[in-house]
């Protein structure tokens, strides 16, 4: 099996700026991500960003970097322009791992570029994990996944679903123990078809309800397969308590 990782790594960040950047244990976060990918059985991984002083430190620790369009609305986006930019053929796969998950275990980079290669009728393929408490379940920032017996989603949202409706109908419900909900874990496989036919749609009216671009994906008709993933997928790291954790992590106090 072949594939290419491309690391979207944006410098602008409302809550962190410069946020692939930041010190983690002495190295950038971004190279704390490329370090994790470059142990997945990649043939090649490559860094794609909006600014040079990224595309800099990226050469400096001896990585594979581009620098492309600051305009791109979407990591997606951003990673069509690298496939373009890579002249990958349109039946190649390539993984989004974001900039900001300095601990993706290499074996969910491997399963989602392996999922899609032996489905051949999707477009994407991306990960899930259960939900074993209600808060996650009614959290917007848990974002759910539905999928069918095949393994192919059918529907991403950030309300609680499926509604276990009789259960919520009374009050001070807990996790109905019969149920099964699945939180969406953002790693994806896409073909490069894919993302060549992607960056000509307008958004879909529900991803822009929902603010989840896969949902363009489903609304064109594109499948999407999804499976548990096979170890543990921390938190990225979108917050400043987020990076002091990880920080904590590789030994740093705060």
């Amino acid at each position: 099996m072949h594939f290419t990782v491309v690391i979207p790594a944006r410098y602008a960040s409302t809550r962190l700026p410069g946020k692939p950047l930041l010190d983690i244990a002495g190295q950038p976060m971004v190279q704390r991500v490329w370090e994790q990918a470059r142990q997945s059985g990649a043939d090649r991984v490559v860094v794609a960003t909006d600014d040079a002083r990224i595309v800099q430190a990226a050469e400096r620790f001896g990585a594979d970097a581009l620098l492309t369009d600051s305009a791109h609305p979407s990591g997606t986006d951003r990673l069509a322009q690298v496939a373009h930019l890579l002249q990958l053929p349109a039946d190649a796969i390539v993984v989004n791992v974001q900039g900001d998950e300095p601990l993706i275990p290499p074996a969910v980079i491997d399963q989602v570029a392996g999922n899609l290669a032996a489905h051949p009728a999707c477009g994407i393929a991306t990960l899930c994990v259960p939900i074993t408490t209600l808060e996650t379940l009614r959290d917007p920032n848990a974002v759910k996944v539905v999928s069918d017996a095949q393994g192919r989603a059918l529907y991403f949202s950030r309300a609680p679903v499926p509604w276990p409706r009789d259960a919520f109908a009374v009050a001070g419900a807990s996790l109905p123990a019969e149920g099964a909900w699945f939180r969406h874990v953002g790693i994806y496989a896409y073909r490069v078809s894919f993302l060549q036919e992607y960056v000509g749609w307008s958004p879909a009216p529900p991803e822009q309800l929902e603010q989840l671009e896969q949902l363009r994906a489903l609304y064109h008709g594109v499948r999407i397969h999804v499976a548990e993933a096979v170890a543990e997928v921390p938190g990225g790291v979108d917050t400043p308590d987020d990076l002091a954790a990880v920080r904590a992590r590789f030994g740093v106090s705060p």
